[in-house]
């Protein structure tokens, strides 16, 4: 797997409203700005989704592919690949939540390897940019709830 690019943010609130956020998934195409759609194709017993698909456009990484997600309570969120797509033939990742003063801090993980050939720096700029979009939208979405 490819290095990972990591990056976190404060958000102030507790963990449960901001796992609901990440859980729900088809509202990723409104603050998650790379991520066009999001469908989940299975959930487990309590009703989190297991298996997402997604079609995701980030300049250029533009791909669908699907991600199998483990939950462990409010504390974090991982996931893999479950099904590549054309470009992306890996990708895992996670959200870390830690209690922070009175907020979260969220940590965001992500690795990405393409089955084309693809500067390093380049594809890690791609993933900072994936990352630090989905975070400042995480902490928006969540605190305008």
């Amino acid at each position: 797997m490819a290095d990972r690019t990591t990056s976190s943010i404060m958000i102030g609130t507790g963990r449960s409203p901001i796992m609901t956020v990440i859980a729900d998934f088809a509202s990723y195409p409104e603050w998650a700005g790379q991520v066009k759609a999001a469908r989940v194709l299975s959930t487990d017993e309590e009703g989190r989704p297991v298996t997402v698909r997604f079609v995701l456009d980030a300049g250029v990484i533009s791909d669908e592919y699907t991600l199998a997600y483990t939950w462990h309570g409010e504390d974090s969120v991982e996931w893999s690949i479950a099904e590549p797509g054309r470009m992306i033939s890996g990708l895992t990742g996670s959200y870390r939540l830690a209690g922070a003063g009175s907020g979260t801090e969220v940590t965001y993980e992500l690795a990405v390897d393409l089955k084309v050939p693809m500067i390093g720096m380049i594809r890690r700029k791609a993933e900072k940019i994936i990352i630090d979009t989905a975070l400042r939208g995480l902490k928006k979405r969540v605190e305008a709830s």
